[in-house]
């Protein structure tokens, strides 16, 4: 008995293809969309979004872009304190007070605008908050006590020992110890100059006045000098330190990845099918890459910090230890890719293996090798600044320092800037170089 096995028409082959193509284009946006759900579920998103403070966010910015200057009266010894951001090195001098501020006797009168104003006096402090009213606050036995028109908002927070009034024109806190008031303005205060500074307060006119023509401030140097010093040396930017930083980072970057560059080159002939016949060291060499690229630099960096100490050269480590593993594997894959016909030309003039590899290897994979150094060279500037707040150095520190107070978000926003434009700077630098490296003249 013989059967007869019919073979699919090319009709049902075609029909049959359609629909696995149309079941497979059904499932995996399916899979996709059930995997996002789950993610949601499990990170918890619905909750992520109700624990949402905007208004806190929106505080944030506003500092990133503004300054708060600081009145302050010691409920103790009735001294008062004007001071932008709080700070010492900000305190307005004796006989020096913004123009918001009036000092009468023991009257202390604070105009924070759109009609809104504080007065401090012996009897304790009080806002006026058009549309609301008077806000009184009065010690007795020693805690403050609020009298205000009820019922109390939510912008008021009174607890036993401290009363907070928060609007948009500035906040006002009393306690125990002290009574404060804060007004935000916007811009960066005392980016230029300090309050010490003899060319504080000038306009750009008057300082080209003074950095031209004017009579010296200082007979010792220059007015133009002078205002130089003044700036690189500001106590609150501390624009000097901020360079150097960024030189720090700029190097860290820069030795880690010529470093990286040049181990790796070597060993990357190892690595090569084409230039190691021995099959164990050359998968020895491909696992040493391996490892360390597969090892984060973060990583690296924290090891390093622990075994060599905190420093901008501990970070340069790191990043050459990591990139000598991304190097390794890139320079490996360019050599097993040159084409071998340059190699054998070089090969029939007699030369020896460090002549071929010299004139007829490095100037095929010599583009490969600048357009991957220099795209990492860019890259590990941005690196850099997290690894330099792991080791202690470059701007990454400062940009740690300033995060830490959880006060000078100015000051993040001005680092944070300052990292951009060197990003962009690096890229510009990077592009011309290759370029000029790759392309010639």
């Amino acid at each position: 008995m013989t059967m007869t096995m019919t073979a699919p028409s090319l009709a049902d082959s075609i029909t049959r293809r359609f629909a696995a193509k149309r079941r497979m284009a059904f499932a995996v946006p399916a899979v996709i969309l059930a995997y996002l759900l789950y993610a949601a579920i499990s990170f918890d998103l619905a909750g992520l979004a109700q624990r949402a403070r905007l208004d806190n966010a929106a505080i944030l910015l506003s500092d990133f872009w503004s300054h708060k200057t600081h009145v302050t009266r010691d409920n103790r010894s009735g001294k008062l304190t004007v001071a932008i951001e709080g700070e010492a090195k900000g305190t307005y001098p004796e006989g020096m007070l913004p123009d918001w501020v009036t000092i009468t006797g023991p009257v202390t009168t604070i105009d924070l605008g759109t009609g809104h104003s504080v007065t401090y006096d012996d009897a304790g402090a009080r806002m006026v908050v058009p549309g609301y009213g008077t806000i009184d606050i009065r010690p007795v036995g020693g805690k403050p006590v609020l009298t205000a028109p009820q019922p109390i908002p939510d912008w008021i927070s009174v607890a036993e020992n401290k009363i907070s009034v928060t609007t948009d024109a500035g906040r006002f806190n009393y306690s125990r110890s002290k009574v404060e008031t804060f007004k935000y303005e916007p811009g960066w205060e005392l980016w230029f100059f300090t309050l010490d500074s003899p060319f504080r307060g000038k306009s750009f006119g008057q300082l080209a006045a003074l950095a031209t023509t004017a009579d010296r401030i200082d007979p010792a140097r220059s007015n133009l000098g002078y205002m130089a010093s003044e700036f690189w040396t500001n106590k609150m930017w501390r624009h000097g330190d901020v360079a150097w930083a960024i030189f720090e980072t700029i190097l860290m970057a820069f030795l880690g990845t010529m470093t990286a560059a040049l181990v790796a080159l070597p060993l990357g002939f190892l690595a090569a099918r084409n230039f190691m016949p021995l099959g164990p060291l050359r998968f020895a060499a491909r696992r040493v890459f391996d490892f360390i690229r597969g090892v984060d630099g973060l990583i690296w960096t924290i090891i390093l910090s622990r075994a060599f100490g905190p420093g901008p050269m501990t970070g340069a480590i790191a990043i050459a230890i990591t990139d000598a593993g991304t190097f390794g594997k890139t320079f490996s894959e360019a050599l097993e890719n040159i084409d071998e016909k340059q190699v054998e030309g070089i090969r029939s003039t007699g030369a020896n293996a460090t002549l071929r590899a010299r004139f007829g290897v490095i100037p095929q994979i010599t583009p490969i090798l600048i357009s991957q150094v220099l795209y990492t060279l860019e890259s590990n500037t941005r690196s850099a600044t997290v690894i330099g707040a792991i080791v202690g150095g470059g701007i990454g520190l400062l940009l740690t320092q300033a995060i830490i107070t959880q006060k000078d978000w100015e000051e993040v926003a001005y680092y944070m800037v300052l990292i951009v434009l060197m990003v962009m700077a690096m890229d510009s630098l990077s592009g011309w170089l290759r370029r000029k490296l790759i392309k010639g003249p």
